[in-house]
């Protein structure tokens, strides 16, 4: 029996499309019937790869389906590849960057092999303001991103779907014939009134699952690193796959990182609460300062009572994403929350760690526009 997976709590939507409130990923476990990554399996990671990225031990990555089965399997030898993707809408922002990150340190640890999914056609179809050539263009300006955070040219894939049509058609219509129209109105809500294209679009991003084993002709385990929302895809390829003979495909879940403006993910429909890869020094900065903190309404109260590093985005983006020193994180937490240190320094501090990776990430991507075609499968 398929549960339906838009979820509405009070405030919090989750669903494949859209995301906004506060989330509460413990319900969002529970109605989805995810496990949680714990001790133990953290701990079997860190014994085939030497170390536990940040993004794992500090919870960003909180859910998963069948990762202790994953890593079963890689210890018998039999290993696994990756797959991930993005809707491309729009430009890249550091919320995007954060399965891609994980993905790449699972190829490099574990040596695996990964299809990275653009799909240019369900955001064409999902979107009412943008054109298929709109969506086409953002997905090659994506695939920059994607190879300047460093993939293995030889062990890397990029699927813009629209050109790789040739071959992910043949394999949808497989999937697709197993799959009925009251299994993807209960998991996705669809209406008489959604079209055609959204409905038959899951097809499609199930096709990378199996990809791999279609080449190698046997059954290779899929890990797919991804935000929770995207969920319900994986799922659905989850009840599908076995019955063409495949095996069901394994994720890992990341919480979503907040806005500038707390209350939702970030998001690229707000420019202003969202850090871009293409951002200049200035616009990061200015952004920053205007970012939500957890700090109080004066210098005197903060100085008194201290910050609330549990409500301070600032704090958050350190905690996950640019300050991976345990004693460093831990010591800004104590200074803010014993009002030693204010949140404009905070606010600086942060700035100089987002814009020393965007300028690394930005020559990169400058680099990446000479080597693209190495990540392309020739059609």
């Amino acid at each position: 029996m398929f549960i339906k997976y838009l979820i509405y709590y009070y405030s919090m939507i989750v669903t494949p499309w859209e995301v906004s409130g506060e989330i509460d990923y413990d319900k969002l476990i529970k109605k989805f019937g995810t496990e949680r990554i714990d001790k133990k399996l953290l701990d079997r990671i860190e014994n085939i790869a030497g170390e536990v990225h940040p993004f794992l031990k500090r919870g960003l990555f909180f859910s998963h389906r069948d990762l202790k089965w994953i890593i079963d399997e890689y210890d018998k030898g039999n290993k696994f590849f990756l797959y991930t993707g993005r809707g491309p809408s729009g430009d890249t922002h550091l919320g995007h960057l954060i399965s891609w990150i994980l993905t790449k340190w699972f190829q490099d640890k574990f040596g695996a092999k990964l299809y990275f999914q653009l799909t240019d056609d369900e955001k064409f179809l999902v979107k009412d303001n943008l054109t298929l050539e709109q969506t086409n263009k953002f997905a090659h300006e994506n695939a920059l991103d994607v190879i300047a955070l460093g993939f293995d040219p030889k062990k890397t894939t990029i699927i813009i779907d629209t050109e790789y049509s040739k071959v992910l058609y043949k394999e949808a219509l497989k999937v697709a014939k197993k799959i009925t129209f009251s299994t993807v109105k209960a998991i996705f809500g669809f209406t008489n009134e959604s079209n055609i294209g959204k409905i038959f679009f899951a097809s499609f991003q199930i096709v990378p699952c199996f990809l791999e084993s279609i080449k190698q002709k046997k059954n290779v385990p899929c890990l797919i690193p991804c935000g929770i929302d995207q969920d319900p895809y994986f799922r659905l390829a989850r009840d599908v796959l076995p019955k063409l003979g495949y095996y069901k495909p394994a994720e890992i879940h990341s919480k979503f990182i907040s806005g500038l403006g707390g209350g939702g993910k970030m998001s690229a429909s707000i420019p202003s609460s969202t850090i871009f890869t293409t951002d200049s020094p200035n616009e990061v900065k200015t952004k920053i300062n205007k970012t939500l903190t957890g700090g109080r309404e004066t210098v005197e109260l903060q100085r008194k009572l201290g910050g609330e590093t549990e409500k301070c985005v600032i704090y958050e983006y350190l905690y996950y994403l640019f300050e991976n020193d345990d004693k460093l994180i831990e010591e800004r937490k104590k200074n803010c929350k014993s009002g030693k240190i204010l949140c404009g320094e905070c606010k600086n501090y942060l700035t100089e760690k987002i814009n020393k990776f965007l300028k690394d990430h930005q020559e990169k991507r400058l680099k990446a526009k000479l080597i693209v075609k190495e990540f392309m499968p020739d059609l």
